[in-house]
């Protein structure tokens, strides 16, 4: 059973990344970055400007929102998790070095898909019957969109609990498991058990709960993942030129087999980096929406500004830290000493091989891999657990929200124990599907938001020439 499994989750995998979803998620956000003027460029320090500011902090009349700083840090403990760590080192041993460059281009091109989702999940948010801020793409696809378009709202809130559940809970609890597992010897099934208990305690809490947690959790970590690899980088910084020559030969060229390594062609690079890229930073899939829609701020530009910064943060900086270590480090197998790369294979090694590379890179540095992974999966899960959970109540009602709590639960014990090709196959193509509806209506309403965002360049303009006559006279 658990081969047929593996082998149709692989073909639903490829089937979605061979070459629709790579074209649809690329030229979306293409077409948004021109349409934008390159807007998520110009203004990428004004979006770090407004997320420090008390003028991004416009409260609601209620003042029952989070605020942008936790919207950002709730969206982007959604995105760093297993990707920024096995993803990473998995699409380098797949689809090779080339990997990283078209994971680039996801983030590059994702900015303006970012920034479109948060100005979205804004303007087209509702209250739900507890009080509570609620919005995310089935929102803004049934209140921005005509009613001949319900069906594209519907069949994302459907997706979103199919691949919140197997991307952002089994993927992330079966992270969790194999580090536990193959580090301390930990049984899964103690891992399910005890994990399953954890994740339930925090989501009872709702969005405040989630948010205050993820607050304080995922800088604290990114900031000692950085730190680490900065360290280990300064280190093995002649290798540097080297990794990104790796890097842009394969992007163009692939990359031949060598040793164990699975050879590459281009193809398996765009594929790899652009799924994997996606499964990273989430930009398409319109789930960090979600969590933006729960900001205190009335601002949809201002809050877009701030989505955006979260592909910045998760692919461009982290997700290439973890790369770079992973082509400069080397390490001796046998009395052969290469790179850390050249020693992986195409299967389940991705922890490993990152692992391995932070080890060899620091004193002490594998240990920083492993808390990082338990740290970054575990808060994946809790914010995939309220993603899951507005899609539940967007499909039936506010009073079934603990059902959808207790399914989250329940994936994540399966996720724990399950086979880890299968799982992570499975759950990239769940991905690639719920990006669809998404990117759908980001198009549809693509003029709306070209508009919005053009008006409000206008009036910041305006509002500086008025300010600098002000001075003059």
């Amino acid at each position: 059973m658990e081969a047929i499994l593996a082998e149709y989750a692989g073909k639903l995998y490829g089937a979605v990344w061979d070459v629709t979803m790579p074209t649809l998620l690329l030229g979306t956000g293409i077409y948004l970055t021109i349409g934008l003027r390159l807007m998520p460029i110009r203004r990428l320090k004004a979006g770090f400007e407004s997320l420090f500011s008390k003028k991004a902090y416009t409260h609601t009349e209620a003042n029952d929102g989070i605020t942008p700083m936790q919207s950002l840090m709730t969206a982007l403990s959604g995105t760093i998790g297993a990707g920024n760590i096995i993803g990473v080192a998995s699409a380098i041993l797949i689809g090779g070095p080339g990997a990283i460059f078209w994971m680039w281009m996801t983030a590059f091109c994702g900015m303006a898909t970012k920034y479109a989702e948060g100005l979205m999940a804004i303007k087209y948010r509702e209250r739900s019957e507890d009080g509570l801020l609620i919005g995310g793409p089935m929102y803004y696809i049934k209140v921005g969109l005509s009613k001949k378009w319900l069906f594209l709202g519907t069949s994302y809130a459907v997706m979103m609990v199919i691949a919140g559940l197997a991307t952002g809970h089994m993927v992330q609890a079966n992270a969790i498991s194999v580090v536990l597992s193959e580090n301390f010897g930990v049984n899964n099934w103690v891992t399910a058990v005890l994990l399953s208990i954890l994740v339930f305690v925090v989501i009872i809490g709702g969005i405040k709960s989630i948010a205050k947690m993820a607050e304080v959790t995922v800088p604290t970590m990114t900031i000692l993942y950085l730190v680490c690899g900065t360290i280990i980088l300064i280190s093995n910084v002649s290798a540097i030129p080297a990794a990104f020559g790796l890097i842009f030969d394969g992007a163009f060229n692939g990359t031949a087999a060598v040793g164990g390594f699975s050879g590459a062609l281009i193809a398996a690079a765009i594929q790899q980096g652009v799924s994997r890229g996606l499964y990273s930073n989430e930009a398409g899939t319109g789930s960090a929406a979600i969590a933006h829609a729960s900001s205190e701020t009335q601002d949809p530009i201002v809050q877009g500004e701030i989505a955006m910064l979260g592909t910045v943060i998760d692919t461009i900086i982290i997700c290439t830290f973890t790369a770079l270590i992973i082509l400069t480090v080397q390490i001796d197998v046998g009395g052969v000493v290469q790179s850390t790369w050249m020693f992986g294979d195409d299967g389940n090694s991705g922890a490993v091989l990152t692992s391995q590379a932070f080890a060899a890179g620091l004193p002490g540095g594998g240990y920083v891999v492993i808390i990082g992974q338990l740290i970054f999966s575990f808060t994946t899960i809790i914010a995939w657990s309220l993603y899951v959970e507005r899609a539940g109540i967007f499909l039936s009602h506010e009073k079934y929200k603990t059902v959808f709590r207790v399914l989250s639960v329940g994936f994540v014990f399966a996720g724990c124990v399950g086979n880890f090709a299968t799982i992570w196959a499975f759950g990239l193509a769940t991905l690639g599907i719920l990006a669809a509806p998404n990117l759908i209506a980001l198009l549809i309403k693509s003029r709306e938001i070209f508009a919005m965002t053009n008006e409000a360049h206008e009036a910041r303009q305006k509002l500086k020439i008025k300010q600098q006559n002000n001075k003059e006279s």
